[in-house]
């Protein structure tokens, strides 16, 4: 927060000469992606197209402008400047998103609706959007809080709805793009086509990127001192994806699609900085993925104007995907023995998962009243995890080297199955009140098989869940809209918290099959205002999970690695404000700006730090736009906030998550223009100060992110 004054008194300086000018009557708005800018329509937290504005919750849109503009390796990378959200994770295709404190499988990742989680991942490691391509990105949808009664475990957290571009006019359009980072010498091609004749859509696309591991900065963060410029280890890829979809309209308000789409990576890693580098003796950790397919078919069924007792509108959805990847976690550190300075043990392990998935949705709209609009349905999936496992330990220093081996599986094969049913109501009482409310009953059964390699009996849990939720949003005038929301969610413990029993990152992790679900009651409280040049969000959140489930030391040893396990903790509470603005001004200018606030506490036993983020956080941007839409210029800034309440374990950054602030420029280009095509170019100078710093969950593993980083951008599209 130092530098945040003189950097906001810098925009005001810049802005307050022009504010008083008009901007041209034919000026489009700068960006699709801020609220007061345009009113976005937003589907995903409430399952029916809604304006933002008229949201009953706290939700954030990121749009296709800000997709081209800013030129992501992924979603993730546009979450940095959003109120209530953070980053885990570093490199081009590992970045995944945080939200009030929340990350992993408390976060549900979809894509179009419909869930990309899977249950093999860990509760602090959710799936990657990554696997969606950003190319074929119409928009990006966050719900900030939890929205169980709609989709389901895991969204106790909030919801990100990736929703991809469809064709909207006859003909064809498509786009050509290059992109050039020069910290991490990543090239990347993607092409994509949209298109309608008569009844039939098509869209096609592909990306190919190849990124080798960046560089960070020297300098200092928190008590970590680096003389010079360090590599990211294992923080590049090598990546190729692809996607067909073919629609059918069966009848003028009845649609049919089909749709295929793979991903595929190489030397995909968690990103690691040599402890030579930056605490000598440390335990040298290296996590990475060396390769990894995914591929998923998923076909469905609209009908809109239907007009029929049940319902006006019925979808139906249901895919079938295939994950596989392989995962190598190596571990190398010396006893320290003062006579025997070589002498250590590296432990080298490798696991091949293959996760196959099928789900099913079907979703019915009904009006079943002038002012009640119904919204009700079922939904299933089940995955089905099987593997392989193999480690070797070598010790040296002691004579020949030692080796052992084993080939145990740490998971069973395993499946995990949950089908739900919900009903949502939307009833406007009078002119200026909505009410949202509903509830869904969700049944989950985790069961294990024999499996070669291991004696044990199969195992089996089921949970059965009711969660409820009420929201309303009261139009005080034609500028003020006031916001409540309140309800319960949950999220059931998966395969790995339940059955994963062996090495890992640390130690050694205890199965424990008796772990209960995850139970959550949070309130949400807001305010709106909007003109047609000012802005003004402001949120106020409190979510309390009952038996949230932690990672907990056994004061034991498995193995002769320290034993860790899966529990649940009675209560844990967040609690923040969040707070978001902008103002336009004449010939082109926007101010824009956030802030948010976390508090988190583990209430039964406060001596016990549950900080998963800084714990504030402040953005500031200043854009312009020529009024001829020629180009656009963006400097940008972040400033995080300290954050006491954390568990660093034994990193040598120190007691605390030191604040740190970082810029960012940016500018596009329209190049030339013809009939038929459009040349754009966009640059981006990001990390401008070239500070050492890493986000929140990076920073315990350390793993800074890259130092001032080059990218360049071309599209054509026509």
């Amino acid at each position: 927060m130092r530098t945040a004054l003189p950097f906001a008194a810098v925009l005001f300086c810049l802005v307050a000469p022009l504010s008083a000018q008009a901007p041209p009557a034919d000026q489009d708005p700068p960006s699709d992606t801020t609220v007061y800018a345009i009113d976005p329509l937003l589907v995903t937290a409430t399952r029916g197209p809604r304006l933002v504005s008229e949201t009953p919750r706290p939700v954030s849109v990121l749009g296709r402008v800000e997709v081209r503009e800013q030129s992501p390796n992924t979603v993730s990378d546009l979450f940095r400047r959003l109120p209530g959200l953070d980053v885990t994770g570093v490199g081009v295709n590992q970045a995944r998103p945080a939200i009030r404190g929340q990350r992993g499988q408390r976060i549900l990742l979809l894509q179009d609706g419909m869930r990309m989680n899977n249950s093999r991942r860990q509760q602090d490691f959710g799936e990657l959007p990554a696997l969606v391509d950003v190319s074929g990105v119409d928009r990006v949808e966050i719900v900030r809080g939890p929205a169980s009664v709609l989709y389901g475990s895991d969204a106790i957290g909030g919801v990100i709805n990736i929703i991809t571009r469809e064709p909207e006019a006859d003909g064809f359009q498509g786009l050509v793009s290059a992109r050039y980072g020069q910290v991490e010498n990543q090239g990347k091609g993607a092409a994509r086509i949209f298109g309608r004749q008569g009844r039939l859509t098509v869209q096609a696309g592909g990306t190919w990127r190849s990124a080798d591991s960046y560089e960070a900065p020297s300098g200092s963060f928190g008590s970590i001192e680096l003389d010079e410029d360090v590599t990211v280890l294992n923080s590049g890829v090598s990546d190729r994806s692809g996607d067909l979809r073919l629609g059918w309209d069966l009848a003028e308000n009845v649609h049919a699609f089909g749709k295929f789409e793979y991903y595929t990576a190489e030397d995909a890693g968690f990103g690691s900085v040599a402890p030579a580098d930056f605490a000598p003796g440390e335990a040298e950790i290296n996590l990475l993925y060396p390769d990894q397919r995914f591929a998923k078919f998923t076909a469905g069924f609209r009908a809109d104007e239907m007009g029929t007792a049940l319902a006006d509108r019925l979808e139906i959805v249901g895919y079938g995907q295939d994950n596989q990847r392989t995962f190598v976690n190596n571990l190398a550190f010396s006893f320290g023995i003062p006579n025997a300075p070589e002498a250590g043990l590296r432990i080298e392990g490798e696991n091949f998962t293959d996760i196959r998935t099928y789900g099913f949705r079907a979703e019915a709209r009904k009006l079943a009243a002038s002012s009640l609009l119904l919204t009700y349905g079922v939904d299933l999936f089940r995955d089905r995890a099987e593997g392989t496992d193999f480690e070797t330990q070598t010790t040296v220093g002691f004579g020949p080297p030692m080796v052992e081996t084993d080939d145990t599986p740490s998971l069973p094969t395993a499946t995990f199955l949950n089908a739900g049913t919900f009903v949502q109501g939307e009833v406007d009482v009078g002119e200026r009140l909505t009410l949202v409310g509903g509830g869904r009953y969700t049944w989950i059964r985790a069961k294990t098989f024999r499996t070669e390699g291991l004696d044990a009996d199969p195992l089996e849990s089921s949970d059965g869940t009711f969660v409820a939720a009420v929201n309303g949003i009261y139009r005080a005038s034609d500028e003020i809209s006031v916001v409540a929301a309140v309800g319960r969610a949950f999220r059931a413990p998966n395969l790995i918290e339940r059955f994963f029993d062996g090495s890992a990152t640390g130690g050694y992790q205890v199965a424990n099959p008796e772990l209960e679900p995850e139970t959550s009651t949070n309130v949400d409280l807001g305010l709106r205002f909007r003109t047609d040049r000012v802005g003004l969000e402001i949120f106020g959140f409190r979510n309390q999970i009952r038996d949230g489930i932690r990672i907990a030391a056994l004061d034991d040893q498995v193995d002769g690695q320290d034993a860790f396990q899966n529990v649940n903790v009675e209560r844990l509470r967040y609690q923040g404000v969040e707070v978001s603005g902008d103002v336009r001004f004449g010939n082109g200018l926007m101010v824009l700006g956030s802030f948010s606030t976390l508090d988190s506490e583990d209430v039964d036993d406060p001596e016990n730090p549950v900080g998963d983020s800084f714990s504030s956080k402040t953005t500031a941007a200043l854009r312009y736009d020529s009024p001829s839409r020629r180009f656009w210029a963006q400097i940008d800034g972040r400033w995080q906030g300290e954050q006491r309440e954390v568990d660093l374990g034994d990193n040598p950054l120190g007691d605390i998550l030191p604040a740190f602030d970082v810029y960012n420029l940016r500018g596009g280009l329209r190049l030339f223009e013809t009939e038929s095509t459009l040349h754009r170019l966009n640059v981006a100078v990001t990390n401008l100060t070239d500070a050492l710093y890493a986000e929140a969950t990076n920073a315990s593993f350390f793993r800074p992110e890259p130092k001032r980083n080059i990218t360049l951008s071309y599209e054509v599209s026509f």
